[in-house]
């Protein structure tokens, strides 16, 4: 796969998975007018969901943009057309990456107390192996890996910069979840963006 010399990755040392990390994939510089302008022009909207028969606020605010409508969660998503910040990110990804990507999800994490619980990108829609490509901008947040099978592998974390790509490929997300849990060392928010490509 290729990837560009001026954003090198690290190997995540996953087993049964193909994770790579570029914590300082944007500059700082562009990273702060990436947040702030994400913060601004992303029409933010917090869902409500279901869960244990009760309906409840999802503990982070998100929005869908791209070409492609797309369900999680039991939440169904029609796309908000692609705006020039979004498409300038997504351009600098898909140049690094090598993949192409028709969608993004975008989370805004306004405190500690925001999270997103175990779970894996494996939806049908997006193909039997997909590349899921994470970019972050804002506070640090610890981000959780778990095996879905061999319970005798430790969870793994990273922590995840203000400017950083995280790739997900190959059998990742088949084998292993992934999540942001609650921290009280958390006070500011961050924003990420999954780039995803929807095949139906």
């Amino acid at each position: 796969m290729k990837m560009l010399t001026n954003h090198p990755f690290e190997r995540i040392p996953l087993p049964d998975a193909d994770v790579r990390y570029a914590p300082q994939f944007f500059s700082p510089e562009q990273s702060d007018l990436y947040f702030n302008q994400l913060q601004q022009e992303i029409t933010w909207k917090q869902e409500h969901i279901s869960m244990f028969g009760k309906e409840l606020l999802m503990p982070r605010l998100t929005a869908w943009y791209g070409d492609k409508a797309y369900t999680y969660s039991g939440l169904q998503n029609k796309p908000q057309p692609w705006l020039p910040v979004l498409s300038d990110i997504k351009a600098e990804v898909e140049q690094a990456t090598g993949h192409t990507y028709n969608s993004v999800l975008l989370n805004l994490y306004q405190n500690g107390q925001h999270s997103m619980g175990w779970h894996s990108d494996d939806e049908p829609e997006l193909g039997p192996e997909p590349a899921i490509a994470s970019v972050s901008f804002g506070a640090e947040r610890k981000f959780g890996f778990r095996h879905r099978y061999n319970k005798a592998l430790k969870n793994v974390y990273l922590t995840i910069r203000h400017g950083s790509l995280l790739l997900m490929q190959g059998p990742t997300q088949h084998n292993w979840h992934h999540a942001v849990p609650k921290t009280t060392r958390v006070t500011g928010s961050r924003i990420n963006l999954t780039f995803r490509n929807i095949l139906s």
